[in-house]
């Protein structure tokens, strides 16, 4: 429910492989059941409805990606991170 409350804002939701207390698949399911809000507003949210590969981002105006490794931020989320911010914000 918070992910519909922050449409039609973007967002971006990540987590890693190694990292099973951030419920990678639960973020995902949460994006995922978030998209019809952002449909409402005529935005496009994460876009699929299947688990996607690990180290592929997906999204629209809701961003994803599960990054192989354990939990932190490192240089590859910060990449997708702005990769977003310049598609979504212009």
């Amino acid at each position: 429910m918070l992910l519909g409350l922050i449409a039609p804002r973007p967002i971006y939701i990540t987590s890693a492989t190694e990292d099973p207390r951030a419920d990678p698949r639960g973020e995902f399911a949460t994006a995922v059941h978030a998209e019809p809000i952002y449909r409402i507003f005529g935005k496009r949210g994460v876009d699929v409805k299947e688990w996607p590969k690990p180290d592929t981002p997906i999204g629209k105006s809701i961003g994803h990606h599960v990054r192989t490794g354990p939990h932190a931020i490192t240089a590859y989320d910060w990449e997708q991170f702005l990769n977003f911010a310049d598609r979504r914000m212009k």
